[in-house]
């Protein structure tokens, strides 16, 4: 284990202060069990408070060339650039941050980040329509922007509702990833976790029997918790899923 490294304490002197949303100590930080994405969630917020344009947003270009950054991502245990994308795609799927992909005419597709906020997601919702009038002053006039939709991925998925991931898993995961639609995945933890069954295998069973039998979304709102529980469980499963 390295040693650690002492913080000679604030400065005197007045210094920059940064406001914090309040719902982000009651709500948001509860839910962060990861140090990466909490690292990147505090670095944005911070950010963000320095920018004084109207409009204010994050690009990945720039995160990936702060170097404090990624050091400080790296003290997790991961290689910077990795900690950064894996923490920005916690940040992504859990709705911290939004994601916006711009397209400039003959140049590489840029990511933008947004904060969560009432005036983001209204700005993203607007720009996914294209009425991209409030973004005129920061794009071109050749360019487009569009929402990219982002399902969580499966991985954060998994550790959101059912625990820790293990590698013996993860193989099983990807494939189920490039098996069923994103929207199947995620309707199919979260009908799971409805029922109390935080399971890999009872949501594999889900799936499997939405493509052998078709997905009705109607039919689960009407079947009672026990009914559907008794039909996503295929005959092999029953013995290991009802304990």
């Amino acid at each position: 284990m390295g040693r650690m490294r002492g913080f000679a304490g604030f400065p005197a002197g007045k210094l920059h202060q940064i406001r914090v949303p309040e719902p982000f100590f009651t709500d948001l930080l509860p839910l962060i069990d990861d140090l990466a994405e909490l690292k990147l969630t505090l670095y944005c917020l911070w950010q963000l408070s320095l920018q004084k344009r109207d409009i204010r947003y994050l690009r990945r270009s720039d995160l990936e060339a702060d170097e404090r950054l990624l050091a400080s991502l790296a003290a997790t245990g991961r290689p910077g650039p990795a900690a950064l994308s894996n923490a920005i795609e916690r940040a992504v799927a859990r709705g911290t941050l939004l994601r916006v992909l711009v397209q400039r005419e003959g140049a590489p597709q840029e990511e933008w980040l947004f904060m969560n906020t009432a005036r983001s997601r209204d700005l993203v919702s607007r720009a996914q329509r294209g009425e991209l009038a409030d973004l005129e002053s920061i794009l071109a006039p050749d360019t487009t922007a569009r929402l990219h939709v982002e399902r969580p991925n499966i991985f954060v998925l998994y550790e959101q509702n059912i625990g820790v991931l293990q590698p013996l898993i993860a193989d099983e995961l990807r494939e189920a990833e490039r098996t069923y639609p994103p929207d199947w995945i995620e309707d199919a933890f979260r009908e799971a976790a409805r029922l109390n069954k935080r399971n890999w295998r009872y949501v594999l069973a889900i799936l499997e029997r939405w493509a052998t039998e078709g997905k009705d979304d109607g039919i689960a709102g009407r079947d009672s918790a026990e009914a559907r529980r008794r039909r996503y469980i295929p005959d092999e499963y029953a013995g290991l899923i009802e304990h």
